[in-house]
Parts: C-alpha cells; structure tokens; sequence
C-alpha cells in the first residue's frame, strides 16, 4: 500500500533528481540571496538557478496563486513545481503556472521516482549568480546542515534518555 507523501519526502526526492553532486541545492531558501521563499533553490556550476515549489494538496496550488512574486526573479531561469502523483489530474494542473514546470514524485516499487511531465519554459530575462551570491547560497546550505546535525544529537539524546527510563523501569 502507497503512503501519502509528505513535503519533506518531496523535497528530498527532487534534490536527488536534480542530483546534489552535481548541483549546489538549497532547501527553504527565504533570506539571504534577495529573492521570494524557495522551497528549494538548485544552482548549476554555472551559477544558473531553478526553483522548485512543492504542494501536497489542490488547495496549497490554488492558494500559491495569492503570491505577489509569482515565482519570478532575474536570479531564476526556470521553475518547477513538484507534486505527489495522486495530484496529477487535469483539474490540479491547471492552477500550475504556464511557464512553469511540473515534476510528478510517485511512490515506486522500491523507492521514490520522479518523472517530468512538462519542461518549463527559460525566464529569458535571467542571470546567473554571482561568486557572492554563490557563496551566500552555500552558506545558507552549511547553515541549515548544522541545524540538521543539532536537531540529531537532540533526537539521539532523547532516545538514548528513554532507553535508560524504559530499563529502569524493567528493572523494577
């Protein structure tokens, strides 16, 4: 049976398609780099970036349209949006963005997939990133990696806490 996919098994999924050795990803991208929120920023070595927006749920797309962006900057050349595969259907579909394109995450045999059912089309006004910008993309990548790390030792101390009250208690 096929779980529902979360924005988080999304996430990890497209940055694996993309391919983090070859690309510099970042997710939750919202300070730093002047830019509107990106759930994850992806930037080739010659400093190009995509955006990737992630929706779980019709609402989400249909709310997405409020933004005052509209997920358009000089500092992107193309955008995604990535779905889990129950939203690919007509009616969902239509509330993605023209020139946006859309990734499908579905949950295969064995692990996740991803297939691309529409290109997106080139922001022709878009420049690559500077070395600086570059490096702040990287920094704010390093950032969120230590984040990760503190949020581990956290969960490995918790777990480890349990395991001693839990043999106490064994014990009594």
């Amino acid at each position: 049976m096929k779980t529902k996919l979360t924005s988080a098994d999304i996430e990890y999924e497209v940055a694996r398609w993309f391919g983090w050795r070859q690309h510099l990803i970042v997710p939750n991208v919202s300070w730093g780099l002047g830019l509107h929120e990106c759930d994850l920023l992806i930037c080739s070595k010659a400093g190009y970036c995509t955006e990737v927006e992630i929706k779980t749920s019709k609402s989400d797309l249909i709310k997405d349209k409020e933004k005052s962006h509209g997920h358009k900057s000089k500092k992107i050349k193309y955008l995604y949006f990535a779905i889990p595969e129950n939203l690919e259907k007509p009616d969902v579909i239509e509330h993605i963005p023209a020139h946006a394109g859309i990734l499908v995450v579905f949950d295969g045999k064995y692990n996740l997939g991803t297939k691309e059912l529409r290109p997106p089309v080139k922001n022709s006004e878009c420049r690559a990133l500077t070395e600086r910008e570059q490096y702040e993309m990287a920094r704010l990548g390093a950032l969120r990696m230590w984040d990760l790390k503190h949020t581990i030792m956290g969960n490995k101390n918790t777990i480890k806490h349990l395991r001693e009250e839990l043999t106490k208690a064994n014990k009594e």
